[in-house]
């Protein structure tokens, strides 16, 4: 089978892509598969050889480094000759002109099937804000949000409000970025690091979701097909779960399956696959909790293209009922295939 991979991508998570693209490269080369490796920020020269894949170090690129490509270069990769013979697409593309959307939307309007969710639920599940609704929606619990926008950016009657309502420690996030990108744990209350925190979201996206923090333990669903995966506790070594921690070897430990009461994983594996049904997702996805003290759990945000190496949360997951990264990339082959049918 021809198999075309999209890796890195216009996006502050291209480095993180890249890592995930040559893994899945790999896997399904192992598997007798036809493999096209495409970086689509390239354009008509995307196809890139797998000895010539090059990951970076851990930094996600600068916005200077991403101004380097434009968009339009999406459109030329997937109108190229490269896609004629394309059976299916494995998109390793997180955020921004990857996660959103796009990308799906052009490999549909050339009849490719490819992995996980399609175009709306794509572009539902990485607009935080709007993700967030449709839980509150559905009755999934979801920590308490407010809304910031450019024009409240010196407002500090507004922040005042969000910091009454919400408490002294406020999550500040941007509203469309992954792999925490741009996000900051305000914990003292200090209008003026809320305010920073803010600009510094804004680097980030248009629109800043400001959250109340939910003091606890951190936990993560994987969903494959119909089938929701062991959790994961993620027990970051100091701080938070931030770009450092996620991807700077030994700073995180991952705990699978988490060691939670049955009755509490069995509730937040249902309330995962509900907001994955309640976004539309399909393939597979990841949902992203907070638990507290007394064992309520909190949905934050669902990621329908997670991070997809050997080590990272989904397949590390699958790995623990038994599926092989090799063996996991083909199932989800499979599921697009006859998605498309």
């Amino acid at each position: 089978m021809n198999i075309a991979v999209l890796f890195g991508g216009i996006s502050p998570e291209r480095n993180v892509s890249i890592a995930g693209g040559k893994a899945v490269v790999e896997a399904l080369t192992q598997l007798g598969h036809n493999v096209f490796p495409i970086d689509p920020a390239y354009g008509e020269n995307s196809l890139i050889p797998i000895e010539k894949i090059i990951i970076p170090n851990n930094s996600h690129p600068t916005p200077e480094e991403l101004a380097q490509f434009h968009t339009k270069n999406y459109i030329e990769c997937i109108n190229s000759k490269i896609f004629d013979e394309i059976d299916a697409a494995f998109l390793v593309l997180h955020g921004q002109n990857g996660e959103d959307g796009k990308i799906q939307a052009l490999l549909e309007c050339r009849g490719i099937p490819y992995t996980g969710s399609g175009i709306k639920a794509s572009a539902l599940s990485i607009d935080k804000i709007s993700s967030k609704m449709i839980f509150y929606a559905v009755g999934i619990l979801t920590p308490q949000w407010h809304i910031f926008r450019k024009k409240d950016l010196e407002d500090y009657e507004y922040l005042e409000q969000i910091r009454s309502e919400l408490g002294e420690i406020l999550v500040i996030k941007p509203n469309d970025q992954g792999s925490t990108i741009g996000i900051s744990i305000i914990d003292n209350g200090n209008l003026d690091d809320i305010h920073n925190a803010i600009i510094n979201a804004f680097y980030y996206s248009d629109l800043v979701l400001i959250e109340e923090f939910i003091e606890g333990r951190e936990l993560t669903v994987g969903i494959v097909g119909n089938q929701t995966l062991p959790i994961i506790e993620i027990v970051p070594e100091s701080g938070f779960y931030d770009y450092y921690h996620k991807y700077k070897p030994g700073k995180t430990e991952y705990l699978c399956p988490a060691d939670i009461p049955q009755d509490i994983a069995e509730f937040t594996q249902n309330l995962a696959f509900s907001a994955f049904n309640a976004l539309g997702c399909s393939g597979f996805a990841r949902a992203d909790f907070r638990m507290n003290e007394e064992g309520q759990v909190f949905l934050l945000e669902m990621n329908t293209i997670p991070g997809f190496t050997a080590t990272s949360l989904v397949p590390k997951a699958a790995k623990a009922i038994g599926i092989e990264f090799p063996e996991l990339c083909q199932k989800l082959i499979d599921i697009a295939l006859e998605k498309n049918k």
